[in-house]
């Protein structure tokens, strides 16, 4: 069977991982630590990515290279650059193509639903990383040296994600207490299941028409931070949610002492008003329908 490597088994590389083995194909999952979902067609291998000759090794009989990684906020600068260097090198060694995860920063501030067709115009240091590293990815695929797309999610749901609503506003609405966020708890907000990312990223990569620019995986209407509790509440069996509009300076000085919390400053926009993706390109395209949030909800609980 074909063989398909992915870097990082976060919530995304695992899913990914997972769906691929248990349609018969084979997986070589890569991380620092050797970890990972376990599965029959999952081989787990302790590699460090970002040694361009270890990945090109690991990935020579690869049809798909997926970088799936996920440094900490604070690491970014650091640990992105290197680690993309590595992996269009990896890809132009071997042939296979490079799939990314990414996300919406690269759009900067918009006023409209994101569609993949928007300019780059970031506004934030992380935004600006990421615009640069897909901007790599896309010149070394227009020379001709690899081939290559991005699949784009807004702030994850399901197992095992991180993102302000799962680390701050589940687990206090689960156990019936009070949660406050850095957020306009009422203002539009899209949501993307980490499961149909990987849905996205495994149908782009069999589909050479779809390589050279990038996706937005499916992903269902938005839902205010304020809903999302509320549905959580229910679905858990809870009692009524209870959340709270966190003071801007309280973030701030959180700072100090937290480095999520520092480098959330920069990217408060997402959540202080509407933060809407168009995910109609990659539906029509790939016949992919969004997972109702209530099921990611529950995945989660």
């Amino acid at each position: 069977m074909p063989l398909h490597v992915i870097v990082g088994a976060g919530a995304v590389g695992s899913a990914v991982a997972r769906q691929l083995a248990d349609a018969g194909e084979d997986v070589r999952l890569l991380t620092r630590r050797g970890g990972g979902p376990e599965h029959a067609r999952i081989e787990r291998v302790l590699t460090d990515a970002t040694d361009a000759e270890a990945l090109a090794r690991q990935a020579k009989s690869a049809v798909a290279i997926y970088n799936c990684a996920g440094p900490a906020y604070h690491r970014w600068p650091t640990d992105w650059p290197p680690l993309v260097v590595a992996l269009v090198r990896a890809a132009e060694a071997t042939g296979a193509v490079l799939l990314t995860t990414g996300n919406l920063y690269g759009y900067g501030q918009v006023d409209a639903p994101m569609t993949e067709d928007l300019p780059v115009r970031p506004n934030s240091v992380k935004g600006q990383i990421r615009a640069e590293l897909w901007a790599q990815q896309l010149t070394a695929h227009e020379a001709g040296r690899i081939r290559t797309a991005e699949v784009r999610g807004s702030d994850f749901l399901g197992a095992n994600t991180l993102s302000p609503f799962s680390a701050v506003v589940l687990p206090k609405v689960v156990a019936g207490r009070r949660a406050s966020v850095p957020a306009d708890l009422d203002a539009p907000h899209s949501w993307t299941y980490v499961g149909d990312v990987a849905r996205t990223l495994i149908a782009v990569a069999a589909d050479e028409k779809a390589w050279g620019r990038p996706w937005h995986a499916p992903t269902p209407p938005p839902v205010s931070m304020r809903e999302l509790a509320v549905r959580t509440a229910k679905l858990a069996g809870a009692p009524a949610a209870r959340i709270a509009r966190m003071p801007a300076i309280a973030l701030r000085l959180a700072g100090f002492f937290t480095p999520a919390a520092r480098e959330m400053v920069e990217v408060q926009y997402q959540l202080q008003r509407p933060f809407v993706v168009d995910s109609s390109a990659a539906e029509q395209a790939f016949g992919i329908t969004p997972t109702p949030t209530e099921d990611a909800l529950r995945e989660m609980l």
